[in-house]
């Protein structure tokens, strides 16, 4: 297991919505001795859990189970910015890969990190396409 880790979008989903249904993503979020993610990912999850409140998708007390989660969550999150550097890189990282933009910000995030802390730091997602972009590069 990876003592840096970079989480995105789909991994926090799955650990915080999903419990128990991919047990290693938990495993691996709680090993890890750093956690980091995209400021994008907080946008992402709370208009995530947006949706699923006007949608009816899940009951308030879920709601507020999954907001607490996500909330303990990000207090161990070295977040990183969305800067001038992060925004460049997306746009040309993974030419060949399908990725949507928010994805391709995930992975340039992911890959400065890496630049920065070193070969250590470890993706967590459960977004293949994003998988195989990283795996790629």
């Amino acid at each position: 297991m990876s003592a840096l880790l970079y989480l995105d979008t789909s991994a926090v989903l799955r650990a915080v919505l999903e419990a128990g249904v991919s047990p290693e993503v938990e495993q691996r979020i709680a090993q890890a001795r750093v956690l980091m993610t995209s400021r994008l990912s907080l946008v992402e999850v709370a208009r995530a859990l947006l949706r699923l409140r006007v949608a009816g998708a899940a009951s308030e007390a879920v709601l507020a189970d999954a907001a607490r989660e996500v909330d303990s969550l990000w207090a161990r999150c070295v977040i990183w910015e969305l800067t001038a550097k992060v925004c460049e890189l997306a746009a040309q990282v993974a030419p060949l890969k399908p990725l949507c933009t928010l994805d391709a910000i995930h992975l340039a995030t992911y890959l400065l990190a890496r630049r920065r802390l070193g070969e250590e730091v470890s993706l967590l997602t459960v977004d293949q396409r994003l998988e195989e972009a990283a795996a790629s590069v």
